[in-house]
């Protein structure tokens, strides 16, 4: 008589399950694998510290006490040694969002989306892992590029009345909240790439709804102007890092909240369209 061990076979079947299953964080690690794997990463996140760092110290090199800043904004329309150091926040959100778009769309464009909801057929956890990669990628480069900024910003404004330090109030609370912005611009690109599928669209929207759209709203009559104004996602964004707040913008809490609850929105929308529809 002989004896088995049909226990085996179920054990290594067991075994070799759990070594290749799907879980978080293993589709966050292929994410950040990814995204660190695309030159394109690296070219916009460079091109988004340049023109934040660069457009900056020009500003604040350039600086004249006869000239005031435009009443537009969610500053107070005088300019402060934070504002001319932030000067270039704007185009760094087109560029850190073209980011986020490409990470996400990108894929739609290669025909790649296939390959990764075959390996995550659950699908949801590719779009949070997207956003949680790229966010604090975002958020950790634009705050360097921000305090380098306002250092360089410091040399130019030497002497002069508006010229601040890092431990004047509010300083570090608007620089961090440009980062927190610019974090925040790049998983909006995220969503917006997963949402509408397109490199192309997803950046015309992103470009329309940051740049656009506050000008178009101008056309609207003044008092329902005035009072949707601050909640356009750009205004509520530019309401975390700006120093002096105007009497009609939002305070930097009230921005960050309305901002962060666009891109939310955003999220949910390309959440459900990833979970519905066929790639």
């Amino acid at each position: 008589m002989t004896t088995t061990t049909p226990a085996a076979v179920p054990a290594q079947q067991s075994s070799a399950k759990t070594a290749y299953k799907v879980t978080g964080p293993r589709v966050l690690r292929s994410e950040w694998a990814k995204f660190w794997s695309l030159r394109s990463s690296w070219i916009t996140l460079a091109v988004a510290v340049v023109l934040l760092v660069a457009l900056g110290a020009i500003a604040s090199a350039t600086y004249s006490p006869d000239v005031t800043a435009p009443p537009n904004g969610p500053g107070s329309g005088t300019q402060d040694a934070v504002s001319l150091a932030l000067l270039g926040v704007t185009f760094a959100s087109l560029a850190v969002g073209v980011l986020g778009v490409l990470l996400s769309a990108g894929e739609y464009s290669t025909g790649m989306i296939r390959s990764t909801l075959t390996a995550v057929p659950r699908r949801l956890p590719v779009l949070w892992s997207k956003a949680a990669v790229i966010g604090p990628v975002a958020l950790v480069v634009s705050t360097v590029g921000a305090l380098a900024a306002f250092q360089l910003g410091t040399l130019g404004l030497h002497g002069e009345k508006i010229a601040l330090t890092m431990g004047d109030d509010g300083v570090l609370r608007s620089l961090a909240g440009a980062g927190v912005y610019l974090g925040l611009v790049a998983v909006f690109g995220v969503a917006l790439g997963v949402l509408l599928r397109s490199s192309a669209g997803a950046i015309a929207v992103l470009v329309g709804v940051l740049l656009i759209l506050p000008g178009l709203a101008q056309l609207l009559p003044d008092s329902l102007y005035d009072n949707i104004n601050p909640y356009f996602p750009s205004n509520a964004g530019s309401a975390v890092y700006a120093l002096h707040q105007s009497s009609d913008a939002l305070s930097p809490g009230a921005g960050l909240a309305v901002f962060a609850g666009w891109v939310a929105l955003t999220l949910v929308g390309s959440a459900v369209r990833l979970a519905k529809t066929d790639a």
